[in-house]
């Protein structure tokens, strides 16, 4: 696939990351306005870093948008009188929506959003898709570009909010979890490198659990859970803490947040 990402900022990077690190593409063209940032990427053969998005266009048939929301319109102005028929845009940009998008394009191109996070770079991110009716029959495409680097869900696109926070804002929400674990572990006795390995490998294994059994945290949760044991002690004591509401709270908060953010954008 040829494939062009149009802003190499955070995301864009790691998604240029993730596809090299799986070899999706055959040809990658990656923009940026200062292109001493993204000079890493020079070294692979398939790979041209660019300032211009046109000529990044001109040589791709599927358009990746990692841009800050407010170059977004600017941007597509740029580049329309360039996009064919043939082209793929997949549009990373928080609460720009596809009928904003149709306006500068077209409705007729096949449009799509995808929301992943930052785990892109190393292959593990949980990227929600949603796409326009121009786009039904293509989507997949976008799927399988995604689940190379991680997993994929198709969602509504009224539930993208709601996924940027689930799934983008919560690698935040889940290194502050592992943080706080690593904190405990060092005032418990580890030192600091050692105290991150178990706060790490142990998340990464309560994850891979569930993924692989399929099973409700609870069930997980029962297995090492004993009576008057350890476990349970802590598990009450998180909990008169509030640890579960805080957690669903500040989520709620973002999700007001990003609502706030797309009315605002109108």
């Amino acid at each position: 696939m040829k494939i062009a990402i149009i802003g190499a900022g955070n995301l864009g990077q790691s998604i240029a990351k993730g596809l090299l690190l799986n070899e999706t593409a055959t040809s990658l063209y990656i923009t940026k306005r200062n292109l001493s940032e993204i000079s890493e990427f020079k070294a692979d053969k398939n790979v041209v870093i660019t300032t211009d998005n046109v000529e990044a266009v001109q040589h791709s048939e599927i358009i990746i948008f990692a841009v800050q929301p407010a170059h977004f319109e600017d941007v597509l102005k740029e580049i329309k009188p360039h996009i064919t028929d043939k082209h793929i845009i997949i549009s990373t940009i928080t609460g720009y929506s596809i009928a904003k998008i149709e306006e500068q394009l077209s409705a007729k191109q096949a449009i799509i959003r995808a929301m992943p996070n930052t785990a892109i770079a190393v292959g593990k991110s949980m990227t929600c898709i949603c796409s326009n009716v121009s786009a039904e029959k293509r989507v997949s495409i976008a799927q399988d570009i995604f689940n190379t680097l991680g997993h994929s869900l198709l969602i509504p696109e009224s539930q993208m909010q709601a996924a940027t926070v689930v799934c983008a804002s919560g690698i935040a929400f889940w290194m502050r979890l592992i943080r706080a674990t690593t904190q405990a572990a060092i005032q418990l006795g580890f030192d600091a490198k050692e105290a991150q390995q178990l706060a790490m490998f142990t998340s990464e294994g309560a994850a891979s659990l569930l993924i692989e059994s399929g099973k409700h945290p609870e069930e997980e949760i029962d297995r090492v859970t004993t009576p008057k044991g350890c476990t349970i002690e802590g598990l009450n004591e998180m909990e008169h803490k509030g640890l579960s509401s805080s957690l669903i709270q500040g989520m709620v908060a973002s999700f007001n947040k990003i609502n706030k953010i797309k009315t605002d954008q109108l």
